[in-house]
C-alpha cells in the first residue's frame, strides 16, 4: 500500500537500480523540498563535524526580544506589580518571579554571543540595575531577592564587560564600565543578608574590572571615564542606587566606602603615570565623602612619599572609625600611631 514504508532491504534493493546521477537527484529533491528537520539530518550526514558543533552551540536568543521582556519586568517591578494588586502580573507569576528573573539573566548572557550585542548588553545592564535596587527596595515578595534568584551579580557583570572588551575594544569597555562600576559596586555584595551560597561566590567589581586592564593606558582610559561618571553624579545628572531618604553626606560617604577597593587600585596604578593628576581630583571629589575619602588622600600621600601627611590622615580616619579593618591595615602598613580606641580593636582582633 502507498502508506506503508519499505523495509531497509527493500529500500536498498530499489536504490541498487539507480546510477550515481539519479541518486544525487533523488537526494537533492528530498533536501530541497523536505522539511527543515529533514534538511538538518541530511546536512548532518554531509558535514558531521559542523553538525556536531551546531548541536553543542545552539543559536543564542534574540537580543531585542530579551531586552523587551527585561524592560517589561523592570517596569512592572518598580510599579509594585509583583507585590500584588495589578492584573498585569498573575498570582502565579508573582510567586515565581525569581524563575523569570534568572531565566532572563541566562538568556541575556547567552545573547551576548549573538549579532545584537547592543540589545543584549542593554538587557543585562537593566537586570543588574534591578538587582542592585532590590537590596534597598521591596519589588518582590522575598526577604533576600538576589539570593532567592540565585544570581551572582559579579559573574553577570564580568560576562557583560568581557563581551564589550572582546567585541569592541578597551576604549568601549572604559566608556561603559566606568559609570556602571560607580553605580553598581557594593562593599557587602548584592544579597541583603551577606551570607549563603550566592553571597560566598560574589566578588568586588573592582577586582573584576581590574583583571581586565592589562596595560597602563587601559587604566588611564578607565580612570578618565570614571572621574567623568563621578562628575555626573555630583552634578545630579547620573542615576544612583540608594534610598532618597538618606542625607547627601551619608550618600557620599557610602559611595566612597563601596568604591574603596577601586580607589586603592587607581592609586596603585596611576601614581607616577601621565594620568596621576586624576588622583588629585579623586581625593577631593564632591561625589565622595567621609573618612573613606580621606583614606584616598592618605594612600596618595603615602605613594608620593609624604609619610607625615599619610599618618595624620589615617589617624583622623581611625578616630572616627576605630574598628575599621581597612583603616587599621593601612595604618599598620605606614607605621602610623593608633588612637587609644583603635589600639583596643587591634588587641581584640589578635585574640
Amino acid at each position: 500500500m502507498p502508506g506503508n514504508r519499505m523495509s531497509r532491504d527493500e529500500f536498498y534493493a530499489k536504490l541498487s537500480g539507480l546510477d550515481e546521477a539519479q541518486l544525487h537527484k533523488a537526494l537533492w529533491t528530498l533536501y530541497w523540498r523536505g522539511s527543515a528537520q529533514v534538511r538538518e539530518r541530511i546536512e548532518a550526514q554531509l558535514e558531521p563535524e559542523q553538525a556536531a558543533t551546531r548541536r553543542r552551540d545552539p543559536e543564542p536568543p534574540d537580543g531585542a526580544a530579551v531586552l523587551a521582556e527585561v524592560r517589561e519586568l523592570a517596569t512592572l517591578a518598580r510599579k509594585g506589580a509583583y507585590l500584588g494588586g495589578d492584573r498585569r502580573v498573575s498570582t502565579r507569576e508573582r510567586s515565581g518571579w525569581r524563575f523569570t528573573f534568572k531565566r532572563l539573566v541566562t538568556e541575556a548572557r547567552e545573547a551576548l554571543r549573538g549579532e545584537d550585542l547592543a540589545s543584549a548588553a542593554a538587557a543585562l545592564e537593566q537586570l543588574v540595575d534591578l538587582a542592585c535596587e532590590t537590596r534597598e527596595f521591596d519589588y518582590f515578595r522575598s526577604e533576600d531577592p538576589i539570593s532567592a534568584a540565585g544570581v551572582v551579580v559579579s559573574d553577570v557583570v564580568e560576562d557583560l564587560w568581557t563581551a564589550l572588551r572582546e567585541a569592541r575594544d578597551v576604549a568601549e569597555l572604559a566608556a561603559r564600565a566606568a559609570p556602571q562600576l560607580a553605580r553598581w559596586e557594593s562593599a557587602y555584595g548584592w544579597t541583603r543578608h551577606g551570607h549563603g551560597r550566592v553571597a560566598q561566590r560574589e566578588r568586588s567589581l573592582a577586582a573584576v574590572l581590574g583583571a581586565m586592564l592589562r596595560a597602563p593606558d587601559h587604566w588611564d582610559a578607565v580612570a578618565t571615564h570614571y572621574l567623568a561618571a563621578l562628575d555626573a553624579i555630583a552634578d545630579g545628572g547620573a542615576p544612583t542606587i540608594q534610598r532618597t531618604s538618606r542625607s547627601a553626606d551619608r550618600g557620599r560617604s557610602e559611595r566612597a566606602a563601596s568604591l574603596a577597593e577601586w580607589h586603592g587600585l587607581l592609586v596603585d596604578h596611576l601614581v607616577g603615570s601621565e594620568a596621576e593628576g586624576l588622583l588629585d581630583r579623586l581625593a577631593t571629589h564632591a561625589a565622595l565623602g567621609g573618612p573613606e575619602l580621606r583614606l584616598v588622600e592618605a594612600r596618595l600621600a603615602h605613594a608620593r612619599g609624604e609619610a607625615d601627611r599619610a599618618e595624620e590622615l589615617i589617624h583622623g580616619c581611625l578616630e572616627e572609625l576605630p574598628g575599621h579593618d581597612g583603616f587599621l591595615d593601612f595604618a599598620e602598613r605606614v607605621g602610623a600611631a593608633l588612637p587609644a580606641r583603635a589600639r583596643e580593636h587591634v588587641v581584640a582582633r589578635r585574640r
